[in-house]
Parts: C-alpha cells; sequence; structure tokens
C-alpha cells in the first residue's frame, strides 16, 4: 500500500489520539452505550458483564477480582496516578507552587464531603439509614475532569489544575472515610508492607534513581497489591507513588547556569585573532 494511502487511514486516528478532548469523547460514548444498555431488554447481560471474573496468579498465589473491581482498584488506580503527578509538577512550579492557592481546593474538598454528609444526617437521624451518611460524600470528579476535557483549550489552566487537586484530596478524604468507618477487615500486615514500599520509593526518588522499570515494579507489585490486599481502596497508591515519582531533573539547573556563564566568559576573553585560528576551515 502506498505511503499517501497509509498516511490517510493513520493521521486521523493520530491526531484523534492525541486530541486533548479524546478522553471526553470517549467518555461521553461509552456512559451514552452504557445507560441505553442498562435500560434495554438486555439490562441482566450488562450487569452480568462487571460480574466476570478475571484472575492473576502465580503459582499458588494470585489475585482473583471481577471486571468491577479491577476497574475500581486498577484502572481508577492509574487515572489517580495520572492527575496525581501532574498535581506534583503544578505544586512544585506551578499554579498550586502558593500555599494560600494550594489551601483553596482542598477547603473545597473537604465542603464538598461535610455538608451533604451532614445534610443526609438531619434527614436521616436514627434508623439503618442513618449509617449511609458517607455515600453523599462520594463526587465523580473523574467524570467532570472527562466532561472539561471536551472543551480542550478553552477552559482555563487554574480552572483544570483546581479540578484536578480537588480531585485527588475528594478521593483520598472519601477512601478515609471508607477505611476508618465503612471497612470491617484492614489488614495492617499489608498497610505497614506498603508503607515499607513507598518508603524504598521516595529513598530512590532521593539517591537520585530514574530506572522507569524500577517505579514501574516497586509501585504495582509491591506499594498497589499491598493497598489493594489491605482493605484500603488501591486508588490511594496511585497517589502515593505519584509523589514519590521524582520532579528534579539530573542536571543541577544553578550549576548548569554558572557553567555556560563561565563559557561565555573565557569565550569573550578570547582575542579575535585566536577566535580565527580556532574556527573551521572554509571548505568551499
Amino acid at each position: 500500500m502506498p505511503t499517501q494511502k497509509v498516511d490517510k487511514i493513520f493521521k486521523p486516528i493520530e491526531r484523534f489520539l492525541h486530541s486533548e478532548s479524546t478522553a471526553g469523547i470517549v467518555l461521553l460514548i461509552s456512559a451514552v452505550i452504557a445507560m441505553i444498555w442498562a435500560n434495554t431488554a438486555w439490562h441482566d447481560s450488562y450487569h452480568h458483564l462487571w460480574e466476570y471474573n478475571i484472575s492473576i496468579y502465580v503459582g499458588d498465589y494470585g489475585i482473583n477480582k471481577t471486571l468491577h473491581e479491577w476497574i475500581n482498584d486498577g484502572l481508577m488506580a492509574m487515572f489517580f496516578f495520572v492527575i496525581g503527578l501532574e498535581l506534583k509538577r503544578e505544586i512544585m512550579a506551578g499554579e498550586l507552587s502558593d500555599m494560600g492557592k494550594a489551601m483553596l481546593p482542598l477547603i473545597a474538598a473537604f465542603g464538598g464531603m461535610v455538608l451533604p454528609a451532614l445534610i443526609y444526617f438531619i434527614f436521616n437521624p436514627t434508623g439503618s439509614t442513618s449509617y449511609g451518611w458517607g455515600i453523599p460524600m462520594a463526587t465523580d470528579i473523574a467524570f467532570a475532569l472527562g466532561i472539561m476535557s471536551l472543551l480542550g483549550k478553552r477552559v482555563p489552566l487554574s480552572l483544570k489544575i483546581f479540578l484536578t487537586a480537588l480531585a485527588i484530596a475528594d478521593d483520598i478524604g472519601a477512601v478515609l472515610v471508607i477505611a476508618f468507618f465503612y471497612t470491617s477487615n484492614i489488614s495492617m500486615i499489608s498497610l505497614g508492607l506498603g508503607g515499607l514500599f513507598l518508603a524504598v520509593l521516595l529513598g530512590a526518588n532521593y539517591l537520585g534513581v530514574r530506572s522507569t522499570l524500577f517505579y514501574g515494579i516497586v509501585g504495582i507489585g509491591g506499594l498497589w497489591l499491598a493497598f489493594l490486599m489491605s482493605g484500603v481502596h488501591a486508588t490511594i497508591a496511585g497517589v502515593l507513588a505519584a509523589f514519590a515519582i521524582p520532579a528534579r531533573t539530573k542536571i543541577d539547573e544553578e550549576k548548569f547556569i554558572q557553567i555556560l556563564e563561565d563559557q561565555l566568559q573565557k569565550f569573550h576573553a578570547y582575542h579575535p585573532m585566536m577566535l580565527l585560528c580556532l574556527s573551521p576551515p572554509n571548505t568551499r
């Protein structure tokens, strides 16, 4: 097949995949399909799909989860890992580097969790329904981020950063509520191992380790797996792993600038005739 015909097929696909609004488009289409599917005569097949078991075993050890659980504990952990990286960049050298700006999404997330819970508790002060106060605390920030991406660059960067920080704070708060008030069995041994793996990641960051393979193995095979087995939502591992990834450059910027300035001074110190001798000969 000629190259031009191949480009006509794959170039639009490549542009679509690299577009900022791609995630929002895919999310919106998936939501519409799911709503239609769940409200038709085939709704049973829709619900059974999420109950499909997927197992990964190495010898006698393994994980057996439903498709729904793999999405919640796996793909959502990856999602929060990515936005955790973006948030870390903004905290270190971006919009959230100022403490005042960083506190705003934290306060907003706190209010967005506490106020709905209080309203629920006012209408359900007693009885079995009073235990459901944690349900309205959850917000689908991930869906909001996907919808916002549809607007692309028309959305202010500050709003994207604010919503991203709000998503992180809200998710951590919701997971802590589930862990302390709705989880009957938390493995402290697994949590301790998770803390150990996190310490390894932070130590490697401090020592200057830049190996993607190392952070992938320790982050997924160690930190994520430990949180998954602990009973605490594994998305927390995604956020913690993101904050353990190195953000500093290998080269010290101030030292590099100083070296350049020293070399520039040496260059200016050369006599014009010496520069002429050092220049390459004209080969024309």
